[in-house]
C-alpha cells in the first residue's frame, strides 16, 4: 500500500488530557502538511480545530462517552449534538461496558441508536475496547452495533489497556462483513503495524502516531496518549 492510499484511512488523533491549544495548532499544521483527511480531539477542542481547518477540507472528529463509556444515553446525545453543533463531522462513541457485560443487550442497543441518530447522518463509530471483552462479548457487541445503525465497530480508545490487535480486527471483520466499516486504534504505532491491520480487515486507522507511520519520523505524538 503506497503512502497516499494510507493517509486516506488514517484519522490523525490528539486526545492528550493536558493537550494546550499550542499543542493543537501544531498538531492542526501537521495534519494539514501531511494531508490527512480526519482529526480526532476532545469536545473541547471540536471548535478551535474546526477554525483552524474548516479552508483545508479536513473534517474534525469527536469521541463519545470517552474515555470509559459509562455516561447516560442522555449524556451521550446531549455531548454529540454540542460537538456538531461546534463543527464535528465524525463520531466516535464508547459503548457501554457495564451494560454489555451485565447481558443488557438492549441498554447497549439503545444506547447507540440514540447516538446514531443525534449523529443527523454523519459517519458513527462505536468502540468496543476488544482487550477488556470476551469473545463472544465481541461478536455480540458487533451485531449490536450493525443492528443500531452505525457506521464502523472500532477497537479501542487506547486509554484502558490493549488496543488493535490482527486477530481481533480478523475477528471484527469475519462478524460485521466485507461491507461495514472496521476501525483500528490503539498501539499502532508504525508502518508495518498499518498494513498488519489493514491486511486483517480494518479499513480505518486511528492513531496518535500518524507521522511515524507514513514517514517514520515523530511529530506531536510526543505530547499525545491513547489510540
Amino acid at each position: 500500500m503506497n503512502q497516499e492510499a494510507l493517509i486516506e484511512m488514517i484519522d490523525y488523533t490528539l486526545l492528550n488530557p493536558i493537550a494546550t491549544k499550542e499543542h493543537i495548532q501544531i498538531f492542526c499544521q501537521e495534519t494539514i502538511t501531511h494531508g490527512f483527511k480526519t482529526v480526532f480531539v476532545n469536545p473541547y477542542y471540536v471548535s478551535f480545530a474546526n477554525q483552524l481547518l474548516k479552508d483545508h477540507n479536513i473534517k474534525v472528529g469527536v469521541p463519545i462517552g470517552f474515555s470509559l463509556g459509562g455516561a447516560t444515553t442522555k449524556v451521550k446525545v446531549a455531548e454529540t449534538v454540542d460537538a456538531i453543533d461546534n463543527g464535528a463531522r465524525e463520531i466516535d462513541m464508547l459503548i457501554n461496558l457495564g451494560a454489555l457485560k451485565s447481558k443488557e443487550y438492549n441498554v447497549v442497543k439503545y444506547d447507540i441508536t440514540e447516538v446514531v441518530k443525534a449523529s443527523q447522518g454523519l459517519v458513527t463509530k462505536v468502540i468496543i475496547e476488544t482487550a477488556l471483552l470476551t469473545q463472544e462479548e465481541k461478536k455480540i457487541a458487533c451485531s449490536l452495533i450493525r443492528e443500531a445503525g452505525a457506521d464502523f465497530v472500532k477497537t479501542a480508545t487506547g486509554f484502558n489497556g490493549g488496543g488493535a490487535t490482527v486477530e481481533d480486527v480478523e475477528l471484527l471483520r469475519s462478524v460485521v462483513g466485507k461491507d461495514f466499516g472496521v476501525k483500528a486504534a490503539g498501539g499502532i504505532r508504525t508502518y508495518d503495524d498499518a498494513i498488519k491491520i489493514v491486511k486483517a480487515g480494518a479499513n480505518r486507522i486511528g492513531t496518535s502516531n500518524a507521522i511515524a507511520i507514513i514517514t517514520g519520523k515523530t511529530g506531536s505524538d510526543s505530547n499525545n496518549n491513547g489510540y
